[in-house]
């Protein structure tokens, strides 16, 4: 991960002044997705530079032991191994970023990856995810408890009442108290920015996030009926981008929900080099939230080795 974000001192009179260009945001997005996407062997390595970025997660009601074993497995090894090979791309290390787990999970990722002799980073969904809506101890506590099992990221989620009702400074006292329960473990703010209602509320939640020491913003639980879309992260990353020249400090981004094919992998990355530039091209300071992402890569990984397309089941389980 990249250096912390320590946070500033809550600035009320920059988030008072915000106002976002619709129209603007909305042209831009649609030249983002306008934009022709790299093609042969500089789509696979763009597509392995997104396996890099993803948080490979789960966060199903039906989680056990054993499909988060098989979570932390593909993490681990994400692409086949005859496939790498025949790029010459076997040696180089490619993980996933981490993977996401809810709390109760932390314990067997954390023992998964150890059997497995990786280093790979956990991550835990925290605070009443995904709506945010339970007391603020018992948030703080749900953050406390996946550190001490293990987690190395959390990723907290925002109370959207305050956000919605324009209480900044009680969201920026709750967010550093999250910012402090984490201790060391890396925070991703998210916003659930399907329920923040404008352009000009998801900006200003993403400030207030950063001044509170967010290390990522995140837009979504991907249990919202809107998740990551493109005019939504132009907002964020040129909130973060301002951010970044006020303070010197990087914030990391991450979309997520509905993030399910290759193609739409490329179209970020693309995004996140145009807006922000080659810096947060990595996973310190860029990842996907995904969990059915990793599949259509393999899938396009193998097209790529082999000119033909797998099926499904020929390719191992996320």
């Amino acid at each position: 991960m990249s250096a912390r974000n320590p946070g500033t001192k809550l600035d009320l009179q920059w988030v008072s002044k915000v106002r976002v260009n619709t129209q603007a945001v909305l042209k831009r997005a649609q030249q983002i997705q306008g934009m022709k996407t790299p093609k042969k062997q500089w789509q696979a390595a763009w597509l392995l530079k997104a396996v890099t970025c993803i948080d490979l997660t789960t966060l199903a009601g039906d989680d056990t032991p054993s499909n988060v074993q098989r979570l932390c497995l593909k993490a681990v090894q994400p692409i086949r191994y005859d496939l790498l090979k025949s790029i010459d791309m076997h040696d180089k290390g490619v993980t996933t970023a981490a993977v996401c787990v809810y709390p109760a999970r932390v314990a067997d990722a954390v023992k998964s990856l150890k059997a497995a002799n990786s280093s790979l980073p956990v991550a835990s969904v925290a605070t009443g995810f995904p709506a945010g809506q339970t007391p603020l101890e018992t948030r703080l506590q749900e953050v406390r408890l996946a550190v001490s099992d293990g987690a190395t990221e959390i990723d907290i989620v925002i109370n959207r009442t305050l956000a919605i009702t324009g209480q900044w400074e009680a969201l920026y006292d709750e967010i550093c108290q999250f910012r402090s329960a984490c201790g060391d473990a890396h925070m991703k703010t998210i916003l659930a920015i399907g329920e923040l209602g404008t352009f000009t509320n998801v900006y200003k939640a993403s400030l207030v996030a950063m001044m509170a020491g967010s290390d990522f913003i995140k837009t979504s639980t991907g249990k919202e009926t809107v998740n990551a879309t493109y005019p939504v992260a132009i907002v964020m990353v040129r909130a973060i981008r301002d951010y970044y020249l006020s303070t010197g400090h990087k914030v990391g981004f991450k979309p997520a929900g509905g993030i399910r094919t290759a193609q739409e992998s490329l179209l970020w990355l693309a995004l996140i080099k145009e807006e922000l530039g080659d810096d947060w091209l990595h996973p310190h300071l860029f990842r996907l939230g995904a969990s059915s992402l990793l599949a259509d890569i393999e899938r396009q990984i193998y097209h790529h080795v082999t000119g033909q397309y797998a099926a499904y089941h020929e390719l191992p389980m996320a």
